[in-house]
């Protein structure tokens, strides 16, 4: 089951939820917008390797915006912090991103029970498209969840407070160790 606007505002008040810099006006039907942040990570080699960290370069975005192409990923993160306990949050594009030709995440709208940072944002797009610090680029909504909480979500990823590449590598250093 998804919660409503009205029933995220509560679990907000009660402390359940937690957004940064709560906003009425951003609140939806049963949706809360969030921001992009200022930073953009981008891979410095054209071909990635999983098994291996990969270079790149951290950037501002500039007031007058940045311009992303067709063929790149943009790592950026959500202005807001969010902390979510008992409920799963998920992360979607806004359509009016959308219909800009703008992909917010790659495979990563998914969020675990427990997970607490700023959202990191795999952005794309189809054509070149200028993209501003600020906009309300993503809307996070929640699913409540059925059974027992065993396990909270302890990953690579809890905290995050600036733009992280990906980390796949410690999965294989793991793999190799055991």
């Amino acid at each position: 089951m998804i919660l409503s606007g009205d029933e995220i505002r509560r679990q907000h008040d009660a402390g359940t939820i937690f957004i940064e810099g709560f906003d009425e006006s951003r609140l939806g039907p049963n949706s809360y917008n969030l921001r992009l942040g200022k930073e953009l990570l981008v891979y410095t080699n054209r071909e990635l390797d999983a098994r291996h960290p990969n270079d790149y370069e951290l950037m501002e975005i500039p007031e007058d915006g940045f311009r992303m192409e067709p063929g790149r990923i943009y790592l950026a993160q959500t202005m807001e912090y969010t902390k979510t306990e008992g409920l799963v949050p998920m992360l979607e594009g806004r359509s009016s991103v959308g219909r800009l030709g703008i992909n917010i995440h790659a495979t990563a709208g998914f969020g675990d029970v427990g997970f607490h940072g700023r959202w990191t944002l795999e952005l794309s797009c189809v054509q070149p498209v200028r993209i501003y610090a600020g906009m309300e680029i993503c809307q996070i909504y929640y699913h409540t969840i059925m059974g027992e909480i065993a396990k909270r979500y302890t990953g690579k990823y809890q905290e995050s407070d600036g733009v992280r590449p990906s980390q796949m590598w410690k999965d294989f250093e793991r793999e190799e160790s055991q």
